[in-house]
């Protein structure tokens, strides 16, 4: 069974090189890409299962074993990330249709989203530091290609600015693989979890491991590092939107969360504390950023950062509760963010605009989208019974733990700040008189298709908030293995 692990890479990558031989007939792509997109989904489903029953899966690529060979390890904080991605894949595949317009499905639409979940897939279950840098390079590329799909001038613009940037912390990532493989000997992540504590060089590992988190903030788009991604997230159409914001960012979280508390656990009074400081300013910068326009596309791209800023404030404190809160909050987050994406985006379509000076009384309209987007501002801000007020609960209870009540009250500011800003489109936007449709039966059908995909992955957030007792015995799971290496270390090396 262990060969369950390399499906969720395999399946979109081979869908996405297929997808090139039709990709002139659109009807044709269209329905291979959701059909593949349901298939992918499901075997990640049955893969989650089967960890969630059996333990964590362990792929040791050509019979060679850990930490020769290729490791992917299906670990249940990866495979559960897996099938979040799938979750808004799907979400997003359906979306495309209504959103892309045919010469832009035709430009291999498909294929490079394909290769961007594959790429991510990779990312979350991979087993060492050097494939992970693989994988970032194969989403990488398919974000250059979604980036500038549609060719308009400031598509160009800003992904030039896009691509220097990785480009530059890439090279700084396979730097510092290779500074640490002269030291340690090994990328396998098990083996460096294990070698770590034995190698006496803590002050070029501390080093080696600030400069990987320069890497995954920069991905991560923490404070200061995200000044490129706001103009960068807003110039592609909305599906690519929704899958930058839901996906791209969260992989560097991922990879902080995985490397911190495997690899680089042993000098915290340095590194995590810079996790404290930097997550608040994190907070504090995004909701400014948030606050200060009025493009709808902005303010939602904006509310990354806060939350990246919670999800780094657990990583910071290092304790149960902390760990917890950052998990769930990942996990919920993906999801909400990608039907807000997708939201305003069926939003920029009935207002013809995405300045929100120039919306108004489309709740008469539109009054599904209107609450939506109401139910979406608490799901953010953190609002009970809502699931981002679990992640945030659990968060606030680990930094009162360790007596980090400054960061604690910037954290319940921001939550407040984040609901004003999503509060500001429904109260401008759907609010005031009613105004009337030039082609209402093209507009109200195709609103309602734009609307249902989004509403799909809302409905998943509100499970994961009221039916929050299914799934904090998961989460306990993946927070005891994160607190526990060795588990991981054991379950890869079989030791």
């Amino acid at each position: 069974m262990s060969n369950l692990a390399v499906l969720p890479i395999i399946i979109p990558l081979i869908s996405g090189i297929l997808a090139i031989f039709f990709a002139k007939k659109t009807i044709a792509v269209r329905v291979f890409a959701q059909v593949l997109t349901i298939v992918n989904l499901a075997v990640s489903v049955g893969i989650a299962l089967y960890v969630i029953q059996n333990g964590t899966v362990t792929l040791e690529t050509g019979g060679w074993s850990a930490p020769f060979g290729i490791i992917l390890v299906a670990d249940p904080l990866a495979i559960f990330l897996v099938v979040t991605t799938n979750i808004i894949a799907t979400a997003s595949v359906f979306f495309a249709p209504n959103s892309l317009s045919q010469k832009q499905e035709q430009f291999y639409f498909y294929t490079f989203y394909f290769l961007l979940i594959s790429g991510v897939s990779g990312a979350f279950l991979t087993g060492d530091l050097f494939n992970l840098f693989v994988f970032y390079e194969v989403l990488l590329m398919a974000s250059y290609g979604l980036i500038v799909l549609g060719g308009e001038k400031v598509q160009l613009r800003e992904s030039l600015k896009y691509v220097l940037l990785n480009l530059f912390s890439s090279m700084l990532f396979v730097t510092a693989i290779a500074f640490i493989y002269s030291v340690t000997g090994t990328v396998n992540m098990a083996q460096l979890g294990e070698r770590i504590q034995e190698v006496e060089q803590t002050g070029i590992l501390t080093t080696i491991g600030v400069v990987l988190f320069f890497v995954f903030a920069t991905k991560g788009a923490i404070f200061p590092l995200y000044f490129w991604m706001p103009k960068s997230y807003i110039v592609p159409n909305a599906v690519v939107s929704a899958l930058f914001g839901a996906l791209l960012t969260k992989v560097g979280i991922y990879s902080i969360l995985r490397t911190f508390t495997l690899i680089f656990s042993h000098n915290p009074e340095i590194t995590h504390e810079l996790f404290l400081w930097l997550a608040a300013l994190t907070m504090i910068f995004g909701v400014i950023g948030a606050l200060s326009t009025d493009n709808v596309k902005l303010i939602i791209v904006y509310n990354i950062i806060p939350a990246v800023g919670w999800m780094l404030m657990g990583i910071g404190l290092l304790n149960h509760d902390g760990l917890a809160g950052s998990v769930y909050y990942l996990l919920q987050d993906i999801i909400i963010k990608a039907g807000l994406f997708l939201m305003v985006g069926a939003l920029v379509y009935v207002a013809g605009t995405s300045d929100l000076k120039k919306m108004k009384g489309l709740i008469h309209h539109y009054p599904l989208l209107g609450w939506m987007f109401f139910i979406g501002g608490l799901v953010l801000a953190g609002v009970p019974p809502f699931s981002g007020f679990i992640g945030k609960l659990l968060l606030l209870q680990g930094g009162i733990q360790e007596g980090r009540y400054g960061i604690v009250i910037i954290g319940l500011l921001s939550s407040l700040l984040i609901l004003l800003s999503i509060m500001r489109i429904f109260t401008r936007a759907f609010w005031g008189e009613k105004t009337e449709l030039t082609n209402p039966n093209i507009q109200l059908n195709k609103a309602r298709r734009l609307t249902i995909p989004a509403l799909g992955l809302l409905s998943v957030t509100v499970i994961l908030g009221v039916g929050a007792e299914w799934f904090m015995p998961h989460i306990e799971t993946i927070t005891t293995q994160l607190m526990n290496p060795e588990i991981y270390i054991d379950s890869v090396l079989k030791e």
